[in-house]
């Protein structure tokens, strides 16, 4: 017969009730909007708890200050997270000209404001225009790159300097919506702002500067880019390019790839379906690869060939393909290569396991 605690005297985690276990959710995708002040850790780890498993993976993180769209791999499908993570990205953000931090973005320490009393409504188009494109960025230097096997923000903040390599990268869209002057009040620390439509914008000149307030200005703008950007060294250099500085005050990810912020949900909407349901419901294998890759449909007999890894006849489609069932599951993934002088279908990734056996079929 066991002992109960002594009241008032510390339990130890022998003492405590277990917490039950949930049960495994399917292998699948989950797509959450990221609450702002959580790392991209904090929400695979809450995941985990919510699937029953461990095998939980991220397609991409976003910095604490940022929201929206994190795709979660569950069980098999992290396996699709490598090509998820590739996939271009869209962003809504707010660019503060006239001001810098430390960090390129509104976590870091101001580091200096010259203001922004020269910006005009046609300054900045032009200044979005010239990061429109192909161009090369310089990552923050609080980046998560690794130099010489340590993050570059661990570098920092232990005091070293940090200078990364330029990178290539695509900006498809770079679109402004609106322009704000914001008086900020250098004593303390504090902004008060106007809206202003960017067709209507005037020269922040003609905003009320008094005491200590300097005028900057807050750009609204949607960005589609290539995997890679930094959005907050995008309004770094959006900055520097007019002579003012700037950083990033706010930034929402509203899709990445064809999963889109309409089909995230949040970690509460997550917490009731998955006590209501019984289990963590999931985007199932072949639904999460139709939205990432062209569909080859397989006959039962291309099932079992690769099921066993066999190669098949080419897809004729260049890139990565997604080979479906008959029954709507998804088998593998498969590239187009050259062997023996022939045109074939190589699978990269299996998902079927051998027998032909497909896997089992998860809802949402």
């Amino acid at each position: 017969m066991s002992e109960e605690p002594t009241p008032g005297a510390r339990r130890t985690r022998a003492d405590r009730p277990a917490r039950p276990r949930r049960p495994t959710a399917p292998d699948g995708l989950v797509l959450v909007d990221k609450p702002a002040g959580w790392t991209s850790h904090d929400v695979v780890a809450r995941t985990r708890g919510l699937a029953g498993t461990r095998k939980v993976g991220h397609a991409g993180t976003l910095d604490p200050m940022a929201t929206g769209v994190l795709v979660l791999g569950i069980g098999r499908a992290t396996r699709l997270l490598t090509y998820v993570v590739g996939a271009d990205k869209e962003y809504t953000a707010t660019i503060r000209l006239g001001q810098t931090t430390s960090t390129d973005d509104a976590e870091g320490e101001t580091t200096s404001t010259p203001g922004a009393a020269g910006v005009t409504a046609e300054s900045v188009a032009a200044g979005v225009a010239r990061l429109t494109g192909e161009i090369q960025q310089v990552p923050s230097s609080v980046s998560a790159i690794k130099v010489d096997g340590k993050r570059a923000y661990a570098l920092v903040r232990s005091g070293e300097e940090v200078t990364l390599d330029a990178r290539t990268v695509t900006i498809s869209r770079f679109e402004v919506h609106a322009l704000r002057e914001v008086e900020v009040d250098l004593a303390q620390g504090q902004g008060a702002s106007e809206v202003s439509d960017a067709s209507e914008f005037v020269d922040g000149a003609d905003a009320p500067v008094g005491g200590t307030g300097v005028t900057v200005v807050d750009v609204d703008v949607t960005v589609v880019c290539s995997s890679g950007t930094y959005i907050r060294a995008l309004a770094r250099d959006l900055g520097a390019d007019l002579g003012c500085g700037g950083h990033l005050t706010a930034l929402r990810r509203t899709r990445v790839g064809g999963y889109t912020i309409e089909a995230a949900r949040s970690f509460d909407e997550l917490e009731s379906q998955t006590d209501a349901d019984g289990v963590l419901a999931t985007i199932p294998l072949a639904d999460a690869a139709r939205a990432t890759f062209p569909v080859r449909d397989l006959t039962a007999e291309e099932v079992v060939a690769l099921s066993y890894g066999q190669w098949l006849e080419a897809s004729g489609t260049a890139g990565t393909t997604a080979a479906v069932a008959p029954t709507g599951e998804l088998v593998a993934l498969v590239e187009d290569v050259t062997r023996s002088g022939h045109e074939k279908a190589k699978p990269v990734i299996v998902f079927a396991p051998s027998q032909g056996e497909t896997s089992k079929g998860t809802t949402t």
